[in-house]
């Protein structure tokens, strides 16, 4: 037993070095993560000037679904769907903080129309009540914050990806009459509906 003991601790010790070597340490950083903390997900643009769509935007922080239908404004809304805004962590974060949206802030709005109406005011009834309730997602609008690359605008510009499914991979930058103008007049706090999303109010 003398002569055995030392074999057997020395082919357990091999046997645990040889485990070391092939064990993994832990589960892979993801994308948006870091040792440190979240990692800011910041704009990506093409060579063009568009911007490619966000990614994982579902993951980010939701602020709120404003919603003008149809059957409200004479059947022709101008933004007949939900509007599921979301805005990316690290910037709400910063936000939060300072009370200014930093540059390269996304602000990312997904679009999502109705269920088809009942009543001539486009509410229909299902188990909860009466109302509107939503359905297809139908694209998105995405806003980018970046003093040099959109200073005619206010230092925002404006992208949409299709008013349709799939969203586009690109989006091409608006004019400044299709949505920028209407921010610069009505958007409360930095070109943002601020007063329509209290998670943003301060």
């Amino acid at each position: 037993m003398r002569i055995l003991a030392p074999l057997c601790c020395a082919a357990i010790a091999m046997s645990l070095a040889a485990c070391s070597k092939t064990a993994p340490s832990g589960p892979a950083p993801t994308s948006d993560t870091h040792a440190t903390g979240p990692v800011r997900y910041l704009p990506e643009f093409t060579a063009s000037g568009e911007l490619v769509l966000p990614k994982n935007f579902e993951r980010w922080v939701y602020v709120g679904s404003p919603l003008t239908p149809n059957a409200l404004n004479n059947g022709k809304a101008n933004f007949p769907e939900f509007h599921n805004v979301y805005i990316e962590p690290v910037s709400y974060d910063i936000y939060k903080k300072t009370g200014t949206f930093p540059e390269g802030t996304i602000m990312f709005k997904e679009l999502q129309l109705t269920l088809p109406q009942q009543f001539p005011d486009g509410s229909r009834t299902e188990p909860s009540g009466r109302g509107y309730f939503p359905g297809a997602l139908n694209g998105a609008d995405v806003s980018v914050k970046d003093s040099k690359r959109f200073p005619e605008t206010h230092g925002w510009g404006f992208f949409n990806f299709n008013h349709s499914e799939p969203k586009a991979p690109t989006g091409k930058l608006k004019p400044a009459a299709d949505c920028a103008d209407c921010h610069t007049a009505n958007a409360k706090t930095d070109m943002v509906w601020t007063q329509f999303y209290p998670r943003l109010q301060h």
